[in-house]
């Protein structure tokens, strides 16, 4: 099945790499996987590749984000089944079917086993059409690819966009996890997010960790899987160390890490 981006050929006037930042499984004792962050060849930051993003190169630029991010995969990763999570944007994706093509010829044509990957919207870009967004997650779905939502809390729909999709994973937002453990209001809301979430059977991880004290709140909520500075910042081209000294009530996280 064919669709109107996928006869794109526009080139990228502007090129960028992708850093690796990890997220850890507390329960198990492991990392879970690494989300790929766009990046400059000079080490710009994702906003300043994403301000070069236009309407015209839309479409261009998060299928090359996919193969860069599964390429780089294949030669960094470990074999041990951890995730790679790749950010995608909805409203580049014309028919879902036809424009996984890409990512699924670079898994293959690099030995990445397409079913590490994961996808990640964000509610921070408001939505053309919810019915296509359904469409995608559904069809990202049955083609074996994890799907997840993330900064959730800080979008467009909120809990609209859990009802609509119902993906595997919801990423909470940094902005309510920043000084949980001081913030009765935001404890409140995390903690019937986790019990919403375990009764729709929907994993959920806290990003932007900064702290211990904002670990051990969240591992006391229940919430085990979870991403921030304080396991490791993004390095570009590699898989960071992971910072594990101390952690409350686990042993030291198995760092399965390869450096580059």
């Amino acid at each position: 099945m064919a669709c109107q981006g996928c006869g794109d050929k526009a080139v990228l006037d502007f090129e960028f790499t992708m850093a690796f930042q990890p997220i850890v499984d507390l329960r198990a004792d492991r990392v879970w996987g690494y989300e790929a962050l766009v990046r400059g060849l000079n080490g710009e930051g994702a906003g300043e590749i994403l301000k070069k993003v236009t309407p015209e190169n839309r479409y261009r630029f998060d299928q090359e984000c996919r193969v860069k991010a599964v390429e780089l995969a294949a030669e960094l990763f470990p074999d041990d089944g951890s995730r790679l999570s790749i950010n995608f944007m909805p409203n580049a994706v014309y028919e879902p079917a036809a424009c996984i093509r890409t990512t699924l010829i670079a898994a293959a044509r690099t030995g990445f086993n397409p079913g590490r990957i994961m996808f990640e919207f964000t509610e921070n870009e408001p939505f053309l059409d919810t019915e296509h967004v359904r469409k995608i997650v559904d069809e990202y779905r049955r083609q074996g690819f994890i799907t997840a939502i993330d900064d959730f809390g800080a979008g467009f729909s909120g809990l609209n966009a859990l009802a609509r999709f119902t993906p595997d994973l919801l990423k909470i937002d940094m902005d309510l996890i920043r000084d949980i453990h001081l913030n009765k209001t935001k404890h409140a809301i995390v903690t019937g997010l986790e019990k919403m979430c375990r009764m729709l059977d929907v994993s959920l991880l806290a990003e932007g960790i900064e702290t211990q004290e904002e670990l051990t709140c969240l591992q006391d909520i229940g919430i085990t899987l979870m991403q921030g500075y304080y396991f490791g910042r993004p390095q570009t081209g590699a898989l960071p160390a992971l910072q594990t000294s101390d952690l409350p009530n686990t042993k030291p996280l198995q760092a399965a890490v390869r450096s580059s």
